[in-house]
This record gives C-alpha cells, sequence and structure tokens, in this order.
C-alpha cells in the first residue's frame, strides 16, 4: 500500500529555518442594507481605497515597510487613522519590544493593528508578567509567534511556545518523557522543514494527535513530505492528520470506491494532494455523489473531471447540488459544460451569492447592456469573483443604473 503514495512527481522538501508568514485574512467587502444613491455607492467604494491609502503610507512610514509589503498587508488589514494603530505600538514599546520585533509582529499578523491596545493586548501580556516571564522572554516569545496574541488562553500557548524554545537553545536540555516530549520533538522536526508559526500553534496545545505521537507520526510525516505537500501550508497540517489517523486498510478501502468510479490510483492521490480531506468521505457519500451528478445528465467523464478539478464537489449534500444545478443550467442556462469547468460553483451560496448576482445579470440583460448583447457572460466572471469584482464589472459601471442595481442586488441578499 505504501507504493501507493509513491505515485506522481516527488519532490524533495529542503531544510530552512522557521519562517513567519504573512496573516491571510480577507476582510470582506462590507455593503450596506440599502443604496439610496448612486453617491452612496461611490463614497462606500472611494472610503475602502483611502483606508489602504492611508494603511500603506502609516506602514511605510511608522515601521519602515517597504512599500511593495505595505500594499500587501493593506489588502489584508485597514485603517483610516492613527489612532488605533499608534496605541499598539506604543504599548509593544512600553513592554521593551524593539521597532525590528514589531515590524516583525506586525508583518507576521496585521491584525494586531485593529486591535484593542489595553483591554486585549495589554491585558494578555499583563497575563503573562503575572506569571513571572520576564520582558525578554515575552518580547522573544511574541516576535517569534506573535499569533500567540490572538489566544485566548493565551498562557497554555505560551507554556509550549516556551518549551521548544527552551529546547533549541540549550544544547544539552533532555526531552521530558511522554506525550509533552514527543510534542517537542514532532514540532521541532515541523520547524525545521519550514512550518510557520500560524500553523504550529495549534498543534503546540494538541492533546490528541498527531503530534503526541511518536512511530505513527514519523511514518505519515515521511509520507506527506515524498507526496510533496508545502510545510508552509495549511493543506500540509491536514494530510498529515488525515494520514496519521486512517489505517493502511482503511485507505487502501477508498482507493477502491474511487476507482470503482473511473479513477485511476494516480487520479486519486491527485485529488488527495488538491483536498487532503476527501479521504474522510464516506463510501456512502462518494457513491451518491456521483449517483447524483448522473441522474442529472453529466456523463461519467464530466462527473470524474469535477472531482478533479475540484474535491470538494463531491461532498455536497443532493438537494443543493440538485437546487443549483435547477437555478443555474435550466432557469439561467448557462451550459453543464460550464459548471463542470467551475465546479466550486455548487458550493456557493444562493441566498448570499448566486442569486443576488444572477438578478443583476438578468436586469442588465433585459436592457441590453451586457457586452454580448443577450449572451451570458463566463459563469467565473459572475460568481468566482469577490463581491468588489462583481460590483465593479457589473454595477458600478452603469453610472445612471447603480441606485437600481444595488437594490435589486442587496434585496437578493436579504430574500
Amino acid at each position: 500500500m505504501y507504493s501507493l503514495f509513491l505515485h506522481g512527481r516527488r519532490r524533495s522538501i529542503g531544510l530552512q529555518k522557521w519562517c513567519h508568514l504573512i496573516v491571510s485574512v480577507k476582510n470582506a467587502f462590507v455593503l450596506s442594507n440599502s443604496f439610496s444613491s448612486a453617491r452612496a455607492a461611490d463614497v462606500s467604494i472611494r472610503d475602502g481605497r483611502k483606508g489602504k491609502n492611508f494603511t500603506v503610507s502609516y506602514l511605510v512610514d511608522s515601521l519602515g515597510l517597504s512599500k511593495k509589503l505595505a500594499e500587501s498587508i493593506s489588502r489584508k488589514v485597514s485603517f483610516e487613522d492613527k489612532v488605533n494603530p499608534d496605541s499598539v505600538l506604543s504599548l509593544f514599546r512600553s513592554y521593551g519590544f524593539t521597532d525590528s520585533q514589531i515590524s516583525t509582529i506586525i508583518t507576521d499578523y496585521p491584525l494586531l493593528l485593529v486591535a484593542d491596545a489595553k483591554k486585549a493586548l495589554g491585558r494578555k501580556l499583563q497575563i503573562l508578567q503575572s506569571r513571572g516571564a520576564s520582558s525578554s522572554e515575552i518580547t522573544e516569545i511574541v516576535s517569534t509567534v506573535p499569533r500567540i496574541l490572538g489566544k485566548k488562553s493565551i498562557t497554555v500557548y505560551y507554556d509550549a511556545v516556551k518549551d521548544i524554545i527552551v529546547a533549541d537553545t540549550r544544547s544539552n536540555y533532555e526531552l521530558p518523557q511522554g506525550s509533552q516530549g514527543n510534542k517537542i520533538r514532532n514540532v521541532s522536526a515541523l520547524r525545521e522543514l519550514g512550518m510557520p508559526s500560524r500553523l504550529l500553534l495549534p498543534l503546540l496545545v494538541s492533546k490528541s494527535q498527531p503530534v503526541c505521537g511518536k512511530e505513527n507520526f514519523d511514518a505519515s510525516l515521511k509520507k506527506v513530505v515524498e507526496m510533496g505537500f508545502d510545510p508552509t501550508t495549511s493543506k500540509f497540517v491536514l494530510a498529515l492528520r488525515m494520514l496519521y489517523q486512517m489505517s493502511e486498510k482503511t485507505i487502501e478501502e477508498k482507493v477502491v470506491v474511487f476507482k470503482s468510479l473511473g479513477f485511476t490510483v494516480d487520479d486519486v492521490w491527485e485529488i488527495f494532494k488538491k483536498t487532503p480531506s476527501v479521504l474522510k468521505v464516506s463510501k456512502k457519500k462518494i457513491l451518491k455523489s456521483a449517483e447524483t451528478f448522473l441522474g442529472l445528465g453529466y456523463s461519467r467523464a464530466e462527473f470524474l473531471m469535477m472531482v478533479k478539478r475540484y474535491p470538494p464537489c463531491i461532498e455536497y449534500s443532493v438537494e443543493s447540488v440538485k437546487r443549483k444545478n435547477e437555478f443555474l443550467v435550466k432557469k439561467m442556462k448557462w451550459p453543464r459544460n460550464a459548471l463542470v469547468l467551475h465546479a466550486q460553483v455548487f458550493g456557493y451560496s444562493m441566498e448570499k451569492r448566486i442569486i443576488p448576482r444572477c438578478n443583476i445579470l438578468e436586469a442588465l440583460l433585459s436592457k441590453g447592456l451586457l457586452r454580448k448583447g443577450s449572451e451570458l457572460p463566463a459563469v467565473s466572471s459572475v460568481l468566482s469573483c469577490t463581491d468588489e469584482g462583481f460590483l465593479d464589472r457589473y454595477v458600478m459601471k452603469h453610472n445612471e443604473l447603480v441606485p437600481t442595481l444595488m437594490a435589486i442586488f442587496t434585496k437578493g441578499r436579504v430574500s
């Protein structure tokens, strides 16, 4: 069975020091319940851009970040004045953090700039002090793992991180026995592979699988690395958990189910690399998914393509798939092959995304305002973009119609 894991390309992963990645947190494009005029909608767009521009300038001037890095961070967090960010920076400096450490912290976890400096951050730093942590310990650990400040049980995380750092800095450090020793050893191995703190933190305080294991952890980690998973991504952790928790017999049984539908062994592991959680899907649900799509008129080849392109579609409920197919294919008249190429649309919310956007399309079609006349645009250009991208593309350029279109859009989202 082990040979099944080695199909396809192998990729070697070089060791590197523990890296800090920029937090991947998307700021949603917030819409008000209604827009009474084109001016109101336009002001909303301008305000968002104004906030991003201010954020970039602030990050460059106050933290010395490059403009490129500041622009990247501004896509994750933005603000329109310096009051709160200044209070956060002042708090860090009062605890002895250097400017270099503060820059590292904000780069890794920019949402701290909009946190309540006194009630949220200050209280957590005070808790660490009350446990006897010295200033140097606090600054070292927080700047190494900034996300610790975003955790409710900060003391638990702090103790776990401290154990790892102590093990790193003492050559004669003796690992404790049992699960705690395994945890320190395993987390250190993951760090050596380059796993960032945002992924390590949940593992540090986990009392369950996989980081508390030993032999099984080593075997599972080896397989995940050999399959080419990137240790800086959440998929690596998920794949590690899946392989650690499932027996060889269970995995082989899942492979047999997929093969019965027409997938090859290589297909199965390519699907697993895209969506590791696919191994959790029950045999019954896998077979029911195939039955549902085939019953809606999709060919077996189209079903295989959908799952290979977007594996999560195999997990959607029968009712959800049927309802969305009915709406998109029969009502909106998109061809089935368009959904085959973009199977992720079956995972979108009808009320929050599909219906409101399609209502806009119908309004534009009725007025002959789409570029290709009466022809529907590509389903991906309508449904796969962000709200902001959709409104820029289909609403904001029709100046006089913006109030009407926004009313249609927001009504669709509410209903």
